[in-house]
């Protein structure tokens, strides 16, 4: 899909691989892109679609990049859109600048590793480009007559999560901390970097810097409001509460998925309850039961 303006001078773009959303924030000293697409060849479609919105002089030209995380289907176009407007600079927390090298690596080898995926050459030819501008609590940015503010709420999704506020048309960029996506049935992505006991705390802050009016835009999926993200801020509790349940009675790790009363799919649930027992303390641990 094309960009859809969804609040004043905020476009969203969906595309069908992994049903992820790019979003571009305007102001009269450019755009900011957020997040950038899974491939080389991806992002080169996002770039055609900027230049389609036809937005004259300066306010049209792309003047930086924010990464709401690490994750390659956020960041595999940064090279990209430095190919066509420059030394831009690339936004991220910390964290996730630092992780992201090393998880695009992965990633690769993944995709090396299935001859048959369509998509594979594309992502094994992507230059990795990290993040060279990071912040580590919130930082405001200038877009001319209007500030954008990143904000680290927490771990969630991932250890370098932010969120994009602004604030001036009440809107929010959530990136993968809030999953809409049908394709994956709205479920969160809990993967094997997630934070599953921290991510339900993650999305209260996320809440409070939301209104009942705010659009609220998904790493993945259309864009949705505040009731949405507490229903899945809630449900996503119900999760961390249910492993620190289970291993608070001693229940082994390798029983935990089957003895448990799940919200999500329990196929969707094996990082996120590794995870959860990994970083519960031990004190809140009881021996296995026998």
């Amino acid at each position: 899909m094309a960009f859809t303006e969804v609040a004043d001078r905020v476009w969203v773009a969906r595309y069908e691989w992994f049903d992820v959303n790019v979003t571009l924030i305007g102001g009269a000293g450019g755009l900011l892109a957020v997040d950038t697409n899974a491939s080389a060849a991806a992002a080169r479609e996002v770039l055609d679609d900027v230049r389609r919105l036809g937005i004259p002089g300066p306010a049209g030209r792309v003047v930086g990049v924010v990464n709401t995380h690490e994750h390659f289907d956020h960041t595999f176009g940064n090279g990209e859109f430095r190919a066509a407007y420059g030394r831009i600079p690339i936004h991220a927390h910390e964290v996730a600048a630092e992780r992201t090298v090393s998880a695009g690596e992965r990633i690769k080898g993944l995709y090396d590793a299935d001859p048959d995926d369509p998509h594979r050459d594309d992502v094994r030819g992507t230059e990795l480009v990290a993040a060279d501008t990071t912040f580590s609590s919130a930082v405001v940015l200038e877009l001319g007559d209007r500030q954008v503010e990143l904000v680290h709420p927490g771990r969630g999704h991932t250890g370098g999560d932010l969120v994009v506020r602004i604030p001036d048309c009440d809107a929010l960029l959530a990136g993968d901390l809030v999953e809409e996506s049908a394709a994956r049935g709205a479920v969160p992505g809990f993967g094997k970097d997630c934070y599953p006991l921290e991510w339900p705390l993650t999305l209260d802050i996320v809440l409070g810097l939301s209104t009942s009016s705010t659009i609220v835009v998904p790493g993945h999926g259309a864009p949705v409001g505040r009731e949405f993200v507490e229903d899945q801020r809630n449900t996503i509790g119900i999760v961390a509460e249910t492993i620190r349940d289970l291993a608070t009675r001693g229940v082994p790790l390798d029983q935990a998925l089957e003895v448990g009363e799940w919200p999500y799919p329990r196929e969707e649930l094996a990082a996120a309850v590794s995870r959860g027992y990994e970083h519960l303390p031990r004190s809140q641990k009881r021996l296995p039961l026998i």
